[in-house]
């Protein structure tokens, strides 16, 4: 494969990579919340996870733009280092991405977690575990189908979004480029050959992941029965 084609495919993979990493950092006490708080207030929370799910990426992008720009709080962090932006910069897309793809890893780790119930957690208490024990011990192993699904579709939806990184990151070679932008690209200067190779590992990517997320839920099933 020549460095036209693979540079997207090594980026896009650090992105997809890094995005689900990030996504497991955040969404898992969110998750966690989610499942377990009575609050009143909990569903709104849920609501504004959920955001990207319904919004238009270009919406999206462009607020995404903004906060990140020159005049946004982006452009204070960048100052911190010397920079004016982090819009078309691999850490905007990598900001952008969490963003996107965050409703992809929350709901099914939320629905791992009230899975779970309340009543091995109390059994875990009797025994004097801690909360956090009770839930590193009792909590994650149970919830591990939902965590195996969770980077399934996190990883799947980084390595898909279109509209989100071409707003917020371009199309900059070796920094921004990746495969769904170079696929654009590609077929703007009608370079059918290359888009049709990126666009068709796209599609066996994709079958792959969803086989995997089907053939992990069949298994929950029969182990349930």
């Amino acid at each position: 494969m020549s460095e036209d084609l693979w540079s997207p495919v090594r980026l896009t993979l650090e992105l997809a990579a890094l995005t689900t990493l990030v996504l497991f950092i955040v969404g898992t006490p969110l998750a966690w919340w989610l499942a377990g708080t009575r609050a009143r207030w909990k569903e709104a929370v849920a609501a504004i996870v959920a955001l990207p799910l319904v919004l238009p990426p270009t919406v999206i992008g462009f607020y995404l733009l903004v906060a990140l720009g020159p005049s946004g709080p982006g452009g204070w962090i960048a100052g911190l280092w010397g920079g004016r932006t982090l819009a078309f910069s691999f850490t905007g897309l990598l900001i952008g991405s969490v963003v996107y793809s965050l409703p992809f890893v929350v709901q099914p780790l939320r629905n791992a977690f009230e899975a779970v119930g309340e009543r091995p957690l109390e059994v875990a208490a009797t025994l004097r575990a801690s909360p956090f024990e009770a839930f590193r011990r009792v909590a994650l192993p149970l919830a591990r189908r939902g965590f195996l699904t969770a980077g399934v579709l996190g990883f799947a939806h980084t390595i898909g979004e279109f509209g989100v990184v071409l707003m917020i990151g371009g199309n900059i070679p070796g920094e921004t480029k990746v495969l769904s932008t170079a696929i654009y690209d590609y077929v703007e200067t009608q370079r059918w050959q290359e888009a049709n190779l990126l666009a068709a590992g796209m599609v066996l990517f994709a079958f792959a992941a969803i086989l995997l997320v089907g053939l992990s839920d069949g298994a929950a099933r029969r182990a349930r029965q």
